[in-house]
């Protein structure tokens, strides 16, 4: 019996997506936006896993191409910096558009992450620790 997890439509895209670049895992989105309760409750469930089974020491989350996304996502954001800071990791963010950046800075939380302009750049200040 062939036992397949996390089976998926072929035309169901993921919604995210892990790379690993030596010691550091790049975390990409593949929509525009990010907003829905299941766009949400699907990258959380993603991202947990993730962080959980192999407690990454450097991530760069990058949303490079994501226009908009929802409150919950920030608490998400939250949840992940948290959970990484409270065994020594970093997370970096990467991508963001003005419109984002904004949101970032009206609820503070441009004073726990640093931001760069795209992933390589984060990469680069990632490879000088």
């Amino acid at each position: 019996m062939l036992l397949v997890e996390n089976c998926r439509p072929m035309d169901d895209k993921k919604m995210i997506e892990f790379v690993t670049r030596g010691d550091v895992t790049v975390v990409s989105f593949n929509e525009a936006s990010i907003y829905g309760v299941s766009d949400v409750d699907q990258v959380n469930e993603e991202l947990r896993l993730f962080v959980t089974r192999d407690k990454p020491k450097k991530m760069i989350v990058d949303f490079s191409g994501v226009k908009f996304i929802s409150s919950q996502m920030l608490g998400l954001l939250v949840d992940l910096w948290r959970k990484m800071t409270g065994y020594g990791g970093v997370v970096l963010i990467s991508g963001i558009v003005p419109q984002l950046n904004r949101v970032f800075k009206i609820t503070n939380l441009d004073k726990i992450f640093d931001f760069y302009p795209d992933a390589e750049s984060a990469l680069k200040t990632l490879a000088q620790d």
